[in-house]
């Protein structure tokens, strides 16, 4: 199955989409790797999902990634005697340590961790927003607050701290046993960590995995931007978390957040995934809104390795129209005469490495001389990897023996990832590459093609070598 756009599509499973004939839809619609949210999966659901993708992935024949949302932190008011209570803008309401019900005064607060964290002068929202208080003094047991906006609160809503750096980490005891048990399945390609704050939150998960899934980054607090670049360095890759930035950060702000995040991960070369929200019209209605559609252009203009579904595909009404609407905007703004320029105009500064000196040259070897494809051997991923942070206009196939590294770059833009064995010798290589170019349809006989790889071969990240073929007359050798 050849895709007509590079971007990829990662789609939501949930109650409108867990049984295998809607997975297979999906996949057939347009998705390219599947997100399993932990908030609501159970252990049981997670593995029977797991299990319905890869019947999936065997008949279709290509390999398609799996991501586990992990929940992270959820940091939650306690609860009020009569269920809520109404607030009035510049009255004093505190939030403590008390665990008794709460009145129009105070409410219990069951996170140490805020209580000995916020100082005077930090906000505090509720409910996403809809409250925000400003603490007017702090001292580990109780936060005295003033009310700036909003008139309402109730039972177990829950807290955003914009201007708090918690000391805090990313995995809560619900985490770590949901992470034993992706790890268990042996097929999750990807691993999603909320509230991510600073580099070391990503310490305690790359121990655990071990290098057995990617590591997600979502960046959803303002304490991550400011220490962005290490955490991209630190992370496998990341995911632009817009609702949660939309609450804790100017909802203006997000935007150039987005952008800025895109490229911070294209320069560094790590996928970046822009999630929530993106057709959310499209979960009770059968088409998106303008704003919407515009809105998907604008990630795929900027070169977004992948765009995200959530509820839309999850619970929504029309899952399998919102994934072909999202594939038929993308291949559309592709195909736009000013997609290409502005793909250039974003490419960065290769590293003074071999592997990225090779992955240039590549390119412009194959823009050059209007090659049909760049093939790059990839074990590990990262020639994979190299090639797409150029942007090529020309298609790459990326060929593992690993099934495992073609499902985890599902998510690269512009692979087209196909399982292969490994190549015994060079010409065996290269009639490999010609035979799959012309069996996945992406050139014919005659065509020529250009081909990265390590020598000697099945040398991880030891990309060394361009060669330039014809594709045989039989389509199944190169010359």
């Amino acid at each position: 199955m050849r895709r007509n756009r590079k971007v990829k599509i990662l789609a939501t499973l949930g109650p409108a989409s867990s049984d295998e004939q809607m997975i297979q839809k999906l996949h057939e619609a347009g998705a390219d790797l599947f997100r399993i949210n932990m908030s609501h999966a159970s252990h049981d659901v997670m593995r029977s999902l797991i299990s319905r993708i890869r019947a999936v992935e065997a008949r279709c024949g290509r390999p398609i990634g799996i991501l586990a949302d992990l929940q992270g932190p959820k940091l939650r008011v306690g609860k009020f005697a009569n269920g809520s209570e109404e607030l009035k803008p510049g009255q004093t309401f505190t939030l403590d340590n008390k665990d008794v019900p709460g009145d129009n005064t105070r409410v219990f607060l069951p996170h140490p961790e805020i209580l000995e964290s916020v100082k005077a002068g930090d906000r505090l929202l509720i409910d996403d927003g809809k409250l925000h208080l400003r603490a007017e003094s702090a001292d580990g047991k109780a936060i005295v607050c003033t009310v700036i906006a909003g008139t309402k609160i109730s039972d177990r809503k829950g807290v955003s701290l914009p201007d708090t750096l918690l000391a805090v980490g990313v995995l809560t005891e619900k985490d770590r046993v949901d992470l034993d048990a992706v790890l268990a399945t042996g097929s999750v390609d990807w691993v999603a960590l909320s509230f991510v704050q600073r580099p070391e939150d990503l310490a305690e998960v790359r121990k655990i995995a071990r290098g057995r899934v990617g590591i997600m980054s979502k960046i959803e607090k303002p304490q991550a931007i400011e220490r962005i670049e290490e955490i991209i360095e630190l992370s496998d890759a990341l995911m632009v978390a817009r609702g949660d930035l939309g609450v804790e950060m100017p909802l203006e702000a997000v935007p150039g957040i987005q952008k800025q995040l895109i490229r911070a991960c294209r320069r560094q070369g790590k996928p970046v995934v822009v999630a929530t929200q993106m057709l959310e019209s499209m979960i009770s209605a059968p088409v998106p809104t303008r704003a919407e559609v515009s809105d998907v252009a604008t990630a795929v203009f900027e070169g977004a390795d992948a765009i995200m579904l959530s509820a839309e595909s999850a619970s929504g009404a029309y899952p399998v129209e919102a994934v072909s609407t999202m594939a038929s905007i993308a291949s559309t703004v592709e195909r736009d005469p000013h997609y290409p320029g502005i793909i250039y105009a974003q490419r960065s500064t290769p590293e003074a490495t071999g592997a990225d000196a090779i992955s240039l040259a590549a390119r412009q070897i194959a823009e050059t001389l209007k090659l049909s494809a760049i093939v790059c051997y990839t074990s590990s991923g990262t020639t994979g990897l190299r090639a797409a942070r150029e942007r090529p206009e020309v298609p790459v196939l990326a060929l593992s023996p690993v099934i495992e590294t073609a499902r985890r770059l599902s998510v690269v833009w512009g692979l087209h990832c196909v399982v292969t064995g490994d190549a015994e010798d060079l010409d065996d290589m290269v009639n490999r590459a010609c035979r799959i170019v012309v069996t996945e349809e992406f050139g014919k006989p005659g065509d020529r093609i250009i081909i990265s790889a390590g020598v000697p071969l099945r040398t991880p990240g030891a990309t060394n070598m361009l060669r330039i073929a014809y594709i045989g007359a039989d389509g199944v050798s190169g010359v």
